[in-house]
């Protein structure tokens, strides 16, 4: 007997979203068997009985699972099963987390797992955007405690006009990649790649999705009302109100005013250590606060922070509400790799290496979009506990790494060169010397001056910069930071990332603490972000390097690159690979041809370059009777000597055109392995037989 389940649709940018809830996963909390075109997500929200002990945090964890079956391929590699999160799960899981853990509440300590299964894909329907929604769906009928309900759409744009919910052909070639996460009445998460957007269109686009998420709000409501859950009840674990009472006795607002008014985070880190002990020393016979007092103390700095900003307009490092910190900026720091930047600003400093190499080496990628199938322009960011004066050991990027690497990359596509005008594959990696607030920030910056030092020829600059933001108990009680420090964003109700050139934004991130931005905070954010950012370009990076360098550095490889008819392209490459592997033989280059017949010759030495670029020429371009060309002799016969002109191009030099005198010997003038310089005399189409003369030969 089939189960009993209930069907929802609702109608959004054209294509029927369907929500089947009871279907499948009954044991979960929550679940939600989504349909958006033929793409499937299975979306299920499960969370423990209690709470977990000893943290101070919310233990909340979302996974994107992308099943090769879905898209019918049969995984690569030789374990042909999925194996770790690809990088777009990575960053599709963040961009479901970022909206939605605000919105759990803050003293809730039980664990919690959203997870999204993709089944298949329409690549009409994007998966990520269904996960999205089927996330947002799932929590809200579950019974777990959330403040919503959420839900999140995308924009693309094509010729100037919005697309909401773009197939993913339109979401790849567009000049848009914009997500929105909304609750019923305010902006809760933005992420967007841009091409150089101007910030009216940017907020245009920004709430014609938020008009959307609110259609699709009503619709979750519907479903919440019919087949939602109570949400259950949970040890709170929140600190009590005593223990601040009695911390406030022993160190009064004043005194942790003047503990964190610092702008060097040594030194008010030093002087909570000393606070800290004098609470361990005070509650030492009462365990239960003792344990407490971490979290306490974080929430007591915490206070004080956002009361100095928001009623006393007071940053902890002195600033000006829309100062930025002080700022340098260097190039080629590091010798002999491809490009090098430094970037500072403040407490924050990247170093920003760039490398070029040949189109072959280019990411291979191997995911659920066909469109995309590898990576030319490779972003790579780290963050070692040193930056931040701690000890861990290194045991790869984790999920923040791999985002703030994605942001910076999605900042400096839009101002890439083309294949055709630069024929390189570029890798970017930035390395984290200190950290003290939006290192994302200044790894754009640090990556735009490396790779204009490595000479790569950006089409325009590109800096970002993160604003900041502390609120009241009103929503015209704010205050907007520009350019937060390390404390400023704990602290603080949001993180506002955004960067852009002169023209326009190219990527926005935006994270945020409390239930939702709005409109006036999230236009004057990005108005604050654009003048930042104009400043710093003028201010710094245009010093330290005004434009992309004319040529590449010394010791990257030299690329040059010809177009050739893709039906030649199996005469350049030979039986087996024979011909071309012998070109790469005799002259030392690494070639790349793809399927559109463009050949890349790359080397070190620009002879041996010539010499492999001759020698594909040889092979594709017909020979002209007349003109004189470059051999080798590969073989003497009695009649005369075999000349290679190019691989499986020979010609005959008969024994009388070997010179204006009598020759009785072909050994008296050439020899197996000599160059030489013929003329060719005649060529034979039918017979495939070329006559060459060395005596014909003008200035021999």
């Amino acid at each position: 007997m089939s189960k009993e389940f209930k069907t929802y649709s609702m109608d959004i940018a054209g294509k029927t979203l369907r929500v089947d809830i009871g279907r499948v996963a009954a044991q979960a909390n929550g679940a939600a068997f989504m349909h958006y075109g033929d793409t499937t997500v299975l979306s299920t929200i499960t969370a423990s009985e209690k709470p977990r002990d000893g943290i101070d945090f919310f233990p909340l964890s979302v996974e994107y699972e992308e099943k090769m079956y879905a898209v019918g391929k049969i995984p690569g590699g030789f374990n042909k099963r999925e194996g770790k999160a690809s990088e777009n799960a990575v960053l599709t899981s963040r961009v479901i987390d970022r909206p939605m853990r605000p919105l759990f509440p803050k003293d809730y300590r039980n664990d919690v797992t959203l997870n999204n299964l993709v089944t298949s894909v329409d690549p009409e329907c994007r998966p990520e955007l269904v996960a999205m929604l089927g996330s947002a769906i799932a929590t809200a009928i579950s019974d777990v405690p959330f403040c919503g309900p959420c839900a999140m759409t995308q924009v693309g744009m094509i010729d100037g006009e919005f697309i909401i919910n773009p197939s993913q052909k339109q979401w790849d070639e567009g000049d848009l990649k914009l997500t929105v996460a909304s609750t019923s009445t305010k902006v809760i998460m933005i992420e967007a790649g841009a091409n150089e957007i101007p910030e009216d269109k940017m907020i245009e686009a920004i709430y014609k999705a938020h008009d959307v998420n609110l259609s699709i709000i009503e619709f979750i409501n519907k479903m919440v009302e019919e087949v939602g859950k109570p949400k259950h009840d949970y040890v709170s674990c929140a600190i009590p109100e005593e223990l601040f009472a009695a911390m406030k006795e022993i160190v009064t607002p004043a005194e942790m005013e003047v503990a964190v008014f610092t702008d060097e985070k040594q030194v008010r880190e030093e002087n909570i250590r000393q606070i800290r002990e004098k609470f361990e020393e005070a509650f030492a016979d009462n365990e239960e606060w003792l344990a407490l007092i971490p979290e306490a103390l974080y929430q007591y700095q915490k206070k004080t922070v956002r009361k100095m900003i928001l009623k006393d307009r007071k940053r902890p490092d002195g600033r000006a509400i829309n100062q930025i910190r002080p700022l340098a900026a260097e190039v080629d720091i590091i010798p002999r790799v491809h490009g090098s930047a430094m970037f500072t600003r403040g407490q924050t400093q990247i170093c920003d290496i760039v490398t070029l190499a040949p189109l072959s080496e280019i990411q291979k990628i191997d995911g659920l979009d066909e469109n995309v199938v590898s990576k030319r322009y490779m972003h790579h960011y780290n963050f070692p506990s040193y930056s931040v004066g701690e000890t861990k050991v290194s045991r790869g990027p984790g999920r923040r790494e791999i985002g703030h690497g994605a942001l910076a990359e999605r900042a400096l596509l839009p101002v890439l060169p083309s294949v055709e005008e630069f024929p390189y594959a570029i890798r970017a990696v930035s390395e984290t010397f200190e950290s003290n607030g939006s290192t994302s920030m200044a790894s754009t910056c640090a990556s735009c001056m490396s790779l204009m030092a490595a000479g790569v020829p950006l089409k325009s600059m590109v800096a970002g910069i993160s604003c900041g933001l502390v609120t009241g108990d009103t929503d015209d009680d704010y205050v907007v930071l520009t350019d937060i420090q390390g404390l400023e964003d704990f602290f603080g109700d949001m993180d506002f990332k955004v960067t852009g050139t002169y023209k326009g934004i190219t990527a926005i991130q935006m994270d945020i603490k409390i239930h939702g931005l709005t409109r006036p905070i999230v236009e004057e954010a990005i108005a604050r972000t654009r003048e930042a950012r104009l400043f710093i370009m003028d201010g710094v990076m245009s010093s330290a390097i005004p434009a992309p360098r004319t040529h590449v550095n010394e010791f990257a490889p030299k690329i040059v690159q010809i177009k050739i008819d893709p039906d030649k392209i199996g005469e350049v490459i030979g039986q087996r690979g024979k011909t071309i592997n012998t070109i790469i033989e005799e002259t030392g280059v690494k070639i790349d041809i793809d399927d559109d017949g463009n050949v890349s010759v790359c080397g070190v030495e620009q002879e041996s370059m010539d010499k492999a670029m001759n020698m594909i020429k040889m092979i594709v371009e017909p020979l002209v009777v007349g003109d004189d060309y470059k051999g080798k002799v590969v073989k003497i016969l009695d009649c005369g000597a075999i000349v290679s002109l190019a691989p499986n191009k020979d010609g005959l030099i008969h024994i009388s055109k070997l010179s204006d005198k009598r020759v009785a010997k072909v050994e008296d003038v050439v020899n197996v392995g000599d160059d030489v310089v013929v003329k060719v005399i005649k060529i034979d189409e039918r017979a495939g037989r070329i006559s060459l003369s060395l005596k014909d030969v003008e200035n021999k």
